[in-house]
């Protein structure tokens, strides 16, 4: 098993596709994250002066985590998209022991991307607030758990992803119907079905990273008078769904025919 692992991750190290998603994770996040610095203490935002506005900066992962799905759906997808699971399940026959090196490869580089995200709206927050002179409202600690709600649910939603992956097998039906779901079907429901909205799983993984509930950095979120999971809960939910999308997928998918 760890020998599966270790494939899958040079597997990741060595494509273009992972660090082109992970820069364009890390260069996106720091852009949302000058623009709402930039306009902090307007009329919708809360100056940097304070620690709910500072942390609103510092907390913008959302876009790190969405291309931490988007990659652990490609990690797994992409074996049927360029032909290449025949040549992975004759030289490993286990496809269920496969798609857990998978997903557990997937969960690792998943941490990275929710650490450059963290790094990135930190780097930005904290050059506002000191360039204009503000002291840091958010304590060290505050800061690290923030840091580490946005690794953790990086590496958590890079394992849906590649759960995700392998139960659709279609990369463009796959990360088509992430982006939808992120960025449009989740605020749907959240704004129809209030109570949902800390059960879902993208919210669940932004709120795990600090964000405040229906005020991520990405697609439209409105408000929400609900309080989000605790982080153990958050945490347990999106653990829950991978698992739980893995064994389906290796109880269905994984055992079709791919000649």
């Amino acid at each position: 098993m760890i020998r599966l692992v270790r494939i899958e991750l040079l597997k990741i190290r060595t494509a273009r596709m992972s660090f082109g998603l992970l820069a364009t994770a890390a260069g996106m996040t720091a852009l949302i994250a000058v623009l709402d610095a930039a306009r902090a203490g307007g009329k919708f935002t809360p100056p940097l002066s304070s620690s709910e506005g500072l942390s609103f900066v510092v907390t913008i992962t959302g876009f790190a985590l969405l291309m931490a799905l988007i990659m652990g759906i490609i990690v797994s997808s992409g074996e049927f998209r360029h032909r290449t699971a025949t040549l992975t399940y004759l030289a490993a026959p286990g496809r269920g022991r496969v798609l857990a090196a998978k997903v557990l490869a997937s969960f690792g580089a998943g941490l990275v991307f929710g650490a450059a995200g963290a790094a990135a709206a930190d780097a930005v927050g904290l050059a506002f607030a000191a360039g204009r002179g503000f002291s840091i409202a958010v304590g060290t600690a505050t800061l690290a758990r923030y840091g580490a709600g946005s690794v953790l649910a990086g590496g958590l939603l890079a394992a849906l992803g590649a759960g995700i992956g392998s139960l659709v097998r279609s990369q463009l039906a796959a990360v088509v119907g992430a982006l939808v779901w992120c960025l449009l079907m989740e605020s749907i429901l959240g704004g129809v079905f209030g109570s949902l909205s800390p059960y879902l799983p993208f919210s669940a993984a932004s709120t795990l990273g600090g964000a405040r509930l229906g005020g991520g950095d990405i697609g439209f979120f409105a408000a929400s008078p609900l309080q989000s999971l605790p982080f153990a809960g958050a945490a347990a939910l999106l653990a829950g769904l991978a698992v739980v999308v893995a064994s389906v997928a290796a109880a269905t998918t994984g055992r079709a025919d791919i000649t």
